[in-house]
């Protein structure tokens, strides 16, 4: 339920809630889009999805508060190319080591 009375104590804030924006990025698109957003329980099963799929779960209120006016499907705008190149960079790092991690691991069996 969804209250503008600010006087409520019950109302409840879009911004108070948990929330969470899913983007995804390939090579044949112009910029990454956006493919799942929520609040409250819609936004703890995309975080689930994203868990039980291997993905990576970055949390930013910022970057979520910029993203949740976007549209599904809709690509991130030219403003937000940088944080979230970063961000896509900095994921591809981590995946990267990672992969590199369980190749040792297989070589190494100790």
């Amino acid at each position: 339920m969804e209250h503008d009375d600010d006087t409520n104590p019950n109302a409840v804030d879009d911004e108070s809630r948990r929330s969470a924006v899913a983007i995804a990025y390939s090579e044949q698109d112009v910029a990454p889009r956006v493919v799942a957003k929520g609040y409250g329980l819609t936004a703890e099963r995309i975080i689930e999805q994203a868990n039980a799929h291997g993905l990576y779960v970055h949390q930013s209120r910022e970057l979520v508060q910029l993203l949740m006016p976007l549209d599904l499907d809709e690509r991130i705008p030219a403003a937000l190319y940088l944080a979230i190149a970063e961000l896509l960079a900095w994921v591809y790092e981590m995946d990267q080591e990672d992969r590199e991690r369980k190749t040792e691991s297989k070589k190494d069996p100790s």
